[in-house]
């Protein structure tokens, strides 16, 4: 299984491999960057077909750390790890706190924190062999209704910019994936006046949406051919791709998920169709931002977590009107603000 030679490396300092026989523990942790601070990004648990699938999203996730934590303007450099299974066969404190002690074991070079199909409790079993984590219940918590907030107000700002006000009121909206966040998110978007299409794996997670805000859901696969004003890609990545790309009819992609975009390239292709896209690291930042504030000498603060979240609504807006000027797509001016930030510092 070759590393060095992926795209996705990018110069990565430390990528670990870690396993114990007794819990059952796979896991890889990647340090992409730590410029800027000690790396930080959560662990996902997941049953990933093979090996090299879970090399290949812990690489790409780590430098989406870097850049988000960078454009968050967080003393923080970007790490990711992933555990390998499925998550309601391996779990067990005896796994988590297996992973606790190869966290222990980098000395400090990477945070961990909750991901997909972790929970702030299996954090906290982590942590009874490790300090090096983030996201402790009664400390910051939960970080998902940050990033919802920050989602739903990165919409508000792609909005703005698209139509020239920032009125949800009978806009269309379908959600890909109802999650944590997804649902916070949803309650955002209906609060505001939005209506909502929603699809997710768990028909349990529809019926919950559709009873509580009114939205309408849909097959898995039509999320892609609907008629609405905003794609909102909420669950795992690279559901935006070749195949898609011409189904979708949404004027705006702004979303919660990580690695939206299949490809690099995906993003010029957006941009030449005049969709705007709001780079995924950029809008959904509010948890880790949320995260930070635990680290302040002086405790940790909700207020200023949130008011912090709130300012991706400007760092966004700035970024499209960059594209726009330089007739770049976001995303790629999303890189240049991260590259600019960790050359030069906070």
């Amino acid at each position: 299984m070759a590393v060095f030679n992926q795209v996705e490396f990018d110069n990565h300092e430390q990528v670990v491999f870690c396993s114990d026989e007794a819990s059952g523990l796979k896991a890889i942790i990647a340090v992409h960057n730590t410029k800027l601070g000690p790396a930080v990004g959560g662990c996902r648990l997941w049953d990933y077909a093979d090996d090299v699938d879970a090399v290949y999203d812990v690489l790409r996730l780590s430098k989406g750390m870097t850049y988000k934590n960078a454009v968050a303007r967080l003393p923080f450099g970007g790490g990711k790890s992933v555990i390998i299974g499925d998550a309601k066969k391996i779990k067990s404190e005896a796994l988590f706190r297996a992973f606790g002690k190869h966290l222990e074991r980098l000395g400090g070079s990477y945070y961990s924190a909750e991901d997909v199909n972790i929970t702030t409790g299996d954090v906290m079993t982590m942590h009874k062999e490790t300090n090096y984590v983030m996201g402790l219940e009664g400390k910051s918590g939960n970080p998902s209704p940050f990033t919802a907030l920050g989602t739903f107000l990165g919409i508000k700002a792609a909005y703005q910019h698209k139509h020239g006000h920032q009125d949800l009121s009978g806009v269309k909206v379908s959600v890909q994936g109802l999650g944590a966040v997804a649902y916070t998110l949803c309650k955002h978007l209906h609060e505001a006046g939005a209506e909502l299409y929603v699809t997710d794996i768990n028909q349990a997670s529809i019926d919950r949406v559709v009873s509580d805000f009114g939205a309408t859901a849909v097959s898995i696969d039509e999320i892609y051919d609907l008629d609405v004003d905003v794609y909102a890609p909420c669950a795992l990545g690279a559901t935006v791709n070749d195949e898609t790309i011409p189904r979708i009819k949404a004027s705006i992609i702004a979303g919660c998920a990580n690695n939206q975009l299949a490809e690099s390239r995906h993003g010029e292709i957006l941009r030449e169709k005049g969709v705007l896209y709001a780079p995924d690291y950029v809008i959904n930042a509010g948890g880790i931002i949320n995260v930070y504030y635990e680290t302040k000498p002086e405790g940790y603060s909700e207020a200023a977590a949130t008011k912090h979240v709130e300012g991706i609504y400007d760092t966004l807006t700035e970024i499209f009107v960059r594209s726009d000027a330089e007739q770049k797509s976001t995303h790629l001016i999303a890189d240049e603000l991260a590259q600019e930030i960790i050359a030069n510092g906070l």
